[in-house]
């Protein structure tokens, strides 16, 4: 109990931080409502599911010994980052309470899905993070992994469905007032274009 209390802590902390995964969950959130916002939420989910079999099985740690395969992955995440940002300041439309600009449910999972999924950072960093809550002792280490990995991607639906829900609420407030709109649309195509610079300047673990 005290592993898990422990873990979901550090979970939350994870969960909570900016990023491009609750960038996309609040934007769903404001511009076409609490349903939405849950589909993006569990594509993200998904994406962290993939990533946590992936470590479990050990494809992130062929990615981090292989360099070829490590900017491979590099480089597809950070340019999808990079192009969803550059997309979002060019229409200014990832923000919007236009009916006309909804996205298909299925589109909306998957972007909220390939933005996890192609971004090598989650997958390094669940490689580096379950393990430290994985014990031997304790049975099985892959099934361990798997469990914890099932926990970190439920928080990540219910937390970021709970905030773009939260952002719903602020949609009929932004209709009288475009430019916050506009500004929270600038400042999350920036959040992404950022987070996909990140994703290129990260290192795997054969140039360490």
């Amino acid at each position: 109990m005290e592993v898990l209390i422990t873990y979901l802590f550090a979970c939350g902390i994870i969960v909570v931080s900016p990023g491009p995964d609750n960038i996309l969950a609040l934007s769903r959130g404001l511009s076409q409502g609490s349903a939405a916002a849950a589909v993006s939420s569990f594509g993200a989910a998904g994406g962290i599911m993939v990533h946590t079999l992936a470590a479990t099985f050990g494809l992130s740690l062929l990615m981090q010994t292989s360099e070829m395969l490590f900017w491979t992955i590099k480089l597809a995440g950070g340019a999808y980052l990079i192009y969803l940002g550059v997309k979002a300041l060019r229409a200014k439309n990832l923000i919007t309470i236009r009916k006309a600009d909804h996205l298909p449910l299925r589109k909306v999972l998957a972007v909220g899905f390939f933005s996890n999924v192609l971004n090598p950072k989650p997958g390094l960093f669940v490689l580096a993070f379950l393990p430290q809550f994985a014990d031997s002792a304790r049975g099985s280490v892959q099934i361990q992994m798997l469990v914890y990995g099932g926990i970190f991607a439920a928080l990540t639906f219910v937390v970021f469905s709970l905030v773009g829900t939260f952002a719903a609420k602020l949609s009929g407030w932004l209709v009288s007032r475009p430019a916050v709109a506009a500004r929270l649309n600038a400042g999350a195509g920036l959040t992404l274009i950022g987070a996909g610079v990140l994703v290129l300047t990260l290192r795997s673990g054969t140039s360490r």
